[in-house]
């Protein structure tokens, strides 16, 4: 295909996804500002607290998560045995925030609260986040249960998996403290 073709086709393309209101690629959808995901999660809204990274604590990260997690501390809130953490890891190419509720070793919510990717935000809907609730880490580092993965989200799946167990292992640190 020659060049005045290829440019020509790349014009009603563009064309045809602004007649429908379309996008080519999805932009960063914020469903939950992270402030309102924490004043939802406790009556009170907590302090933040901070846990920093021992050398214990990234190796545990690293077995829980499969890799280190950014930066030298975490932040999170904590009422009781109840913590929220607000936490990130890239689907594909781009970060999912996302942010987990945890009381008694289990989940109790599991909200994707921004999403960058421009495949895969399914994930972010009830019928998917819903598995996640009452699921507790194994002596393994694994979830309790297996989570029905969604076809062309994958990596999306993936990701929220190993946020969840990440924040399950956060929550036992914090809490055995």
């Amino acid at each position: 295909m020659n060049c005045f073709l290829r440019a020509r086709l790349q014009i009603a393309t563009l064309a045809l996804f602004s007649a429908l209101g379309l996008k080519s690629a999805k932009a960063e959808e914020v469903y939950l500002p992270p402030a309102d995901f924490i004043a939802q999660s406790f009556e009170n809204t907590p302090e933040q607290k901070v846990l920093w990274f021992t050398a214990e604590t990234k190796a545990g990260i690293r077995k829980v998560f499969g890799e280190d997690y950014p930066g030298l501390r975490i932040r999170y809130w904590r009422a009781g045995d109840r913590t929220a953490w607000i936490l990130e890891a890239i689907g594909k190419v781009k970060l999912i925030t996302t942010g987990f509720l945890i009381e008694n070793e289990r989940l109790l919510q599991m909200r994707v609260l921004i999403y960058r990717e421009s495949h895969g935000w399914e994930v972010r809907y009830p019928f998917f986040t819903n598995q996640f609730k009452g699921l507790e880490l194994e002596s393994d580092a694994k979830l309790s249960q297996n989570i029905d993965g969604i076809s062309g989200a994958t990596l999306s799946v993936n990701a929220l998996t190993r946020l969840a167990q990440l924040a399950l292992y956060l929550h036992g640190q914090v809490i055995s403290e």
